[in-house]
């Protein structure tokens, strides 16, 4: 577990993929948890106003957990439907893509907002997370199976 309070963005970027990296992590997946990492980070900074929000990144042999913590009572909510047009607004369906969950627990001060990636979640249907699907529990607090709902 590595547990930081970054200065700025970079920081937090190097100690993340430095730690998939020694973990033997594939190129993909580093850039998947760097991408949704940099959405939290951007929207501690920008809608929380937190100038350095607290980023904890653990890692078990299958699991990563990112958490960013900030100040702000206000919690995340993606927008529903994201402008196409807009400037902003996609930074949390993106998350929701790139991750296995993702979800934010109000703190007596402040929200965690947090992320979870998985290197192998045995019967794990990748990319359809937060669509029109169900999912079933895995074992081990590991992901589960995402499976499409309907026909």
């Amino acid at each position: 577990m590595c547990v930081s309070n970054p200065p700025d963005w970079s920081t937090a970027r190097t100690e993340l993929c430095g730690l998939l990296a020694s973990a033997g992590w594939p190129p993909a997946l580093i850039a998947d948890a760097e991408l949704a990492l940099h959405e939290l980070f951007v929207n501690a900074w920008k809608h929380a106003g937190s100038s350095s929000p607290l980023v904890t990144l653990a890692l078990s042999p299958q699991l990563l957990r990112v958490s960013v913590s900030d100040g702000s009572p206000l919690l995340p909510a993606p927008r529903t439907p994201a402008d196409p047009l807009a400037l902003s607004g996609r930074g949390l369906h993106l998350v929701q893509a790139l991750t296995h969950r993702f979800g934010v627990d109000p703190r007596k001060q402040g929200k965690v907002v947090w992320f979870e990636c998985a290197l192998k979640a045995p019967g794990c249907i990748p990319g359809i997370a937060g669509r029109n699907s169900e999912v079933i529990p895995g074992p081990n607090g590991l992901p589960g199976v995402e499976r499409l709902r309907g026909p």
